[in-house]
């Protein structure tokens, strides 16, 4: 892999929030300061719950990935969700995205990840042909239904 993949941690804070930020407002996403830090904050601090990686130099990173961990009974294990993935628009369609999410998967797979899941809209055509360029396939016997609690 040519493009360094940094595991976040409570100093980069201030990056990964402003990355966050900027995901938000590009795709519409109602978010304000306060819920990213309180999405971002545990699993900066080593919460077994997920994980950031800083995509780039460190110092000036070109994007981050996050994903959150879960547990299958029908996959007999550890699964884990893409949950965001952004890259600077400026370094965007060189493949970056596509190498990072690899190298994601093969190290998650390596440490007994059964599965990673990522979930689209169905109107984000760009979200769901990137999802199909790295790997992800539509399941036609899978529907997600979600109970806000």
């Amino acid at each position: 892999m040519t493009t360094a993949l940094t595991l976040a941690d409570p100093q980069d804070a201030p990056r990964v929030l402003d990355l966050m930020a900027r995901y938000h407002t590009e795709a519409g996403l109602p978010y304000d300061d306060a819920h990213r830090a309180t999405v971002v904050d545990p699993l900066l601090q080593g919460s077994p719950l997920g994980a950031v990686w800083l995509i780039g130099p460190q110092r000036a990173p070109l994007g981050y990935v996050m994903v959150t961990f879960g547990w299958s009974v029908p996959l007999g294990g550890m699964v884990g969700w893409l949950t965001e993935v952004f890259i600077r628009p400026s370094v965007r369609r060189r493949g970056i995205g596509t190498e990072v999410v690899h190298a994601i998967t093969v190290s998650l797979r390596e440490a007994g990840m059964k599965a990673l899941h990522a979930h689209a809209s169905q109107a984000d055509d760009v979200a769901s042909r990137f999802g199909r360029r790295v790997g992800f396939a539509g399941s036609e016997t899978v529907i997600l239904l979600t109970d806000c609690l």
